[in-house]
């Protein structure tokens, strides 16, 4: 598969093409969601082209209120099919045990490891797919700057970001235009920082 090819090919596309490229090329695709801000864009792009592809939600247990009535609301606007996967400890077990480490400590990874890392792992185990949707945007981080609209991933899976060249300005017109809502207080333990990486987007 060339890769730099597909890329330039699909470099104008809208969400919509980009998805029905992937979906043709793909056995047993996935999407992936936390629920964070504009979610609800690519979980709609995609649901709209195939209503019951496995929704692989990793809810780590620290989400605030919000987040999960985001989610709720968002599930059944979208009738998404939700495969929810959380850690084996629960949060409040790990409060008492370690709470949530300062960024950039072994304690920290740990945690990582337990609350996000372990249930995506059992997740991609379970679902083997072989194609995965996500809502990763150039300008979020170093790494994601890297990338491209496909990826191929060195677990042999192909990363597709249908969205991966729009702004915060194009995302808000689509949310409104299909009257989706964006969850802005959303907050990650494991990143802390808007810009770090958590460890799933490895190249």
């Amino acid at each position: 598969m060339n890769l730099e090819a597909i890329n330039k090919e699909l470099a104008e596309a809208s969400p919509a093409e980009i998805v029905q490229w992937a979906l043709g090329v793909a056995k047993r695709p996935v999407i992936t969601t936390n629920f964070r801000p504009y979610e609800a864009a690519i979980l709609h792009a995609v649901t709209t082209e195939k209503s019951d592809i496995p929704v692989i939600w990793c809810d780590s247990g620290y989400n605030t209120s919000y987040t999960y009535q985001h989610a709720e609301k968002t599930i059944e606007q979208l009738q998404l099919n939700v495969d929810l996967y959380v850690p084996k400890q629960t949060a409040a077990h790990r409060d008492v045990v370690m709470g949530i480490p300062e960024p950039d400590t072994p304690e920290h990874d740990q945690f990582t490891q337990q609350v996000k890392l372990e249930p995506f792992r059992r997740a991609m185990d379970n679902h083997q797919p072989d194609v995965w949707f996500t809502n990763l945007r150039k300008g979020q981080t170093a790494l994601r700057d890297s990338m491209d609209i496909v990826n191929m991933g060195k677990d042999g899976i192909l990363k597709v970001c249908p969205f991966y060249h729009w702004s915060d300005e194009k995302l808000d017109a689509y949310l409104e235009a299909h009257q989706l809502e964006s969850e802005d207080r959303y907050y990650d333990p494991t990143k802390a920082l808007a810009n770090r990486e958590c460890g799933l987007h490895t190249k």
